[in-house]
């Protein structure tokens, strides 16, 4: 009897080529009707096409990154939870554990997380986070900051945040958690609403590099001899 050959799925780009951008829409329409995904997704076509590419780079079910992605202070994000649990269920490290030192509630309190190689048995530890270290960075003091009401819990998630990012960069694919976002962001006033779906924030962040750009260029040095004159797009050929 002759073996059945099978082809394992491989990740697939929504926006590689026409095709597989003109299937991710039908797919995405399901979505954007759906009561059961979150708010900011219902009815934004863009947001949930953008959240597709990202599930199928990670190979996660789109539902569980729709409904564990927030838009903090414009930047898209995971909730840590979900990034640890991405980890856990990757197959390749044992579960994450958390090794607690120093007097709790002093500054040299800290927690760091622990796994193990399942391939070689080699034990990894991430780094050590304090107290003193979320005061230094500025987390600490921050209004409204949770490190104040639960800190062992968020030195969880930045511990394990840290050995994530560490050992399997590619597990959170370069997106920072949350509770990073929300630590690491000035409280500042900002001229222009916060967007609040995955296109706006895109949007957002395109002008802002468009900016930046055009500021380099105003403070650039002048040189001596005249320079060829450049059209505005230019240099993204």
């Amino acid at each position: 009897m002759a073996k059945k050959e099978t082809t394992a799925l491989q990740p697939m780009n929504v926006f590689s080529n026409i095709q597989a951008f003109e299937d991710a829409q039908r797919m995405a329409k399901v979505f954007v009707s759906s009561p059961l995904v979150p708010q900011q997704f219902r009815g934004d076509l863009g947001s949930v096409l953008i959240a597709l590419n990202m599930a199928n780079r990670m190979q996660a079910d789109p539902l569980m990154v729709m409904q564990n992605i927030y838009i903090v202070h414009g930047k898209p994000s995971f909730s840590s939870s979900y990034l640890i649990a991405c980890f856990n269920q990757c197959g390749r490290y044992s579960a994450i554990r958390y090794q607690f030192t120093g007097e709790p509630n002093t500054d040299e309190w800290g927690c760091k997380a622990i796994t193990t190689e399942l391939a070689t048995g080699e034990v990894l530890e991430g780094t050590n986070v304090t107290l003193a270290m979320a005061k230094s960075e500025g987390w600490y003091g921050k209004a409204g900051s949770k490190w104040k009401t639960m800190p062992e819990l968020m030195m969880r998630y930045r511990a394990a945040t840290f050995l994530i990012r560490t050992i399997a960069p590619e597990i959170a694919q370069g997106f920072q958690t949350r509770e990073e976002v929300l630590d690491i962001t000035d409280k500042v006033v900002q001229e222009t609403p916060a967007p609040t779906t995955l296109t706006e924030a895109a949007m957002q962040m395109v002008a802002v590099d468009a900016e930046s750009e055009d500021v380099a260029e105003d403070t650039a040095p002048v040189a001596e001899e005249q320079q060829p004159e450049q059209t505005l797009f230019g240099d993204e050929d």
